[in-house]
């Protein structure tokens, strides 16, 4: 299927197309940094910085990547993700105490907040260098990317204010943060926040509630494919169900399958052709 829309540089508000470039940026940020750099290019951009930091265990994830692309009007953050068996145990250990979200405004789980922590000085300092001509800013990511993505929105709307970013685009975001800072997300980032779930996807599930929360702004992708911009808690109960039964010979494996970046994208291109 050939790209429905082209990447529009002067975008401020919400759109699928915007959104679909977007998750475009946060499967870019699996890649080596030579095809990050050309992709980038060929979009537009001509500056390209990565971000990659390690940082000890105990966590299974040893390191935090990204990078950010700048033009003469727009500023993309996507932060990498990773792969639900590397990072199912880390979500679901209940042991390890919560961190002080930003600005010590609520919570944030203890991983992604260490995680941000090790890269994200570096990503301030670049923003606030290549922001040169008032461009927009948009942060984006997948899975483990998308609860970066979530919590640097987060950290530069109540640290940083003059680098509150135009959008946050997550896709298949696990829960990250306690009721209060999502609130405080939910008034900062209104018609700013965007939460894609793909159907079954078994990351938007974990961390498990009360302890962790979801921000309000949720984009719901059904068993079809199609996007909704609301969904009534009996209707995603029976589109969950539809979707978990459509292979047969493998109903638990949807839950992962669905979390790929590019059932994602395929969806979000369905929907704009």
């Amino acid at each position: 299927m050939s790209v429905p829309v082209a990447l529009d540089h002067k975008a401020r508000t919400y759109s699928l197309a915007h959104a679909y470039w977007l998750a475009r940026a946060a499967d870019l940020s699996y890649k080596d940094k030579a095809t990050i750099e050309k992709q980038a290019h060929d979009w537009g951009f001509d500056r390209v910085r990565h971000h990659e930091t390690r940082f000890t265990p105990p966590f299974p994830l040893e390191d935090t990547q990204a990078f950010t692309m700048a033009g003469n009007d727009m500023i993309i953050t996507a932060f990498r993700g990773t792969e639900p068996a590397q990072i199912r145990d880390w979500l679901s250990d209940a042991t390890t105490p919560p961190r002080p979200g930003p600005a010590k405004t609520g919570y944030v789980h203890y991983g992604f907040g260490k995680a941000l922590e090790s890269v994200f000085p570096e990503v301030r300092d670049t923003l606030k260098e290549y922001r040169t001509n008032d461009q927009t800013v948009w942060i984006t990511g997948h899975s483990l990317g998308g609860a970066l993505a979530m919590l640097a929105g987060a950290r530069l709307y109540l640290e940083e204010p003059k680098l509150l970013a135009d959008g946050v685009y997550t896709y298949g975001q696990p829960r990250t943060c306690d009721r209060l800072l999502a609130a405080a997300c939910n008034k900062g980032f209104r018609q700013r926040l965007f939460r894609f779930v793909n159907n079954n996807d078994i990351v938007p599930q974990l961390p498990p509630e009360p302890a962790y929360t979801h921000v309000e702004t949720l984009r719901y992708i059904d068993s079809t494919g199609k996007v909704h911009e609301t969904m009534s808690l009996l209707g995603g109960l029976a589109d969950r169900a539809k979707g978990m039964t459509a292979d047969a010979f493998a109903p638990a494996s949807d839950g992962v399958r669905d979390h790929s970046i590019l059932k994602y994208i395929a969806a979000l291109e369905k929907n704009l052709a």
